[in-house]
């Protein structure tokens, strides 16, 4: 056989046993007009509003029809009246960031039972309540990590707080356990978490709980705060507080909420993904599901568009990959 000849057949050959550039899911069509309803935890807090923005974006790349939907404060209940309208609206599918991992999980299924796909983001339910969740980065890594970045403000030394979201937030709470795993190591025998504080997401609940967090417990060196609306609140209370400087605040934000504050000191470094790319990922997910290009099983891979190609993990978990440190060094370098 002549070069050329060989190397005609060793394509072909890849191309049917899937080792070259064609693999399940990823240069399959993708249906278009496919109706898209996203629905985040609140439809009020910014860092949802740009999670959803991205899910949007993707929705019009892909030539769907996107929209979001939500309540305006949180709690599980609040949200069933949304996935309900999406189900008599018979939508293709429907994407949320859970606000309870359990209570939802009836109404998604009845919305699957109707063929509605099932995409869960940033929050996830019981993985029998959806087919796929996109979660931003291993939990575990993010659990470690916010300990660690506090650990070293603080010298591994010291009484410290949590201000999480709501008390079923799955996603906080989740990460929650991870830091008290991380907490068991040696290193940290002289750090003690003396209170789990909820802000409910809430701006001025977060901003009276910081306040109540450094009244009740004078000797505090510093607060995790695992969730965009705490963060900021906590940094806007102690910014102009006697204990900007003395304690340490660090957590999950957004660069455009938290810049000023990590300007004037408030905050030395606080970690994020990118919350577009969250709701990108998930929108790109839900359509290759709806288009039967996957079905949300282990070892499955999908392209994602911008994101590139990427892989259904254990119990339908896909992975939008680790956090970033934000810093007075690099801050400026981010506009989300």
């Amino acid at each position: 056989m002549n070069p050329r000849a060989f190397a005609q057949t060793f394509v072909a050959v890849l191309s049917l046993t899937g080792l070259g550039t064609i693999g399940y899911g990823q240069d399959k069509p993708i249906k278009k007009d496919l109706k898209i309803t996203c629905v985040p935890k609140n439809i009020n807090n910014p860092y949802m509003v740009t999670q959803s923005n991205g899910a949007m974006d993707a929705c019009k790349e892909l030539g769907e029809q996107g929209k979001v939907v939500g309540p305006s404060e949180t709690g599980a209940s609040a949200q069933v009246p949304y996935i309900n309208t999406a189900i008599t609206q018979r939508q293709n599918a429907i994407l949320i960031a859970a606000n309870d991992p359990n209570a939802l999980v009836p109404y998604l299924k009845k919305a699957m039972e109707q063929k509605i796909k099932v995409v869960t983001l940033d929050s996830d339910t019981a993985p029998e309540g959806r087919s796929i969740f996109i979660n931003q980065a291993s939990a575990e890594g993010i659990g470690q990590s916010l300990v660690q970045t506090l650990a070293k403000a603080i010298g591994n030394s010291g009484d410290f707080a949590i201000l999480s979201a709501t008390p079923n937030a799955t996603n906080q709470n989740t990460w929650i356990k991870y830091m008290q795993e991380e907490l068991k190591k040696p290193e940290y025998k002289d750090m003690k978490l003396v209170k789990i504080a909820y802000g409910n997401d809430e701006d001025q609940k977060s901003f009276t709980e910081t306040q109540g967090l450094l009244q009740a417990y004078p000797n505090l060196k510093g607060i995790i705060s695992p969730t965009s609306v705490g963060i900021a609140a906590a940094a806007r209370y102690i910014s102009t507080s006697p204990y900007k400087g003395k304690v340490v605040l660090t957590g999950l934000g957004t660069p455009n909420q938290l810049r000023e504050f990590v300007k004037d000191g408030t905050i030395k470094e606080f970690e994020l993904w990118k919350p577009a790319d969250v709701g990108y990922l998930a929108a790109y997910a839900a359509a290759q599901l709806c288009s039967g290009n996957i079905q949300g099983k282990e070892g499955e891979t999908f392209s994602a568009g911008k994101l590139g190609n990427r892989t259904v993990g254990k119990d339908g978990v896909v992975l939008l990959g680790p956090p970033t440190v934000f810093n007075a060094d690099n801050i400026d370098q981010f506009n989300f």
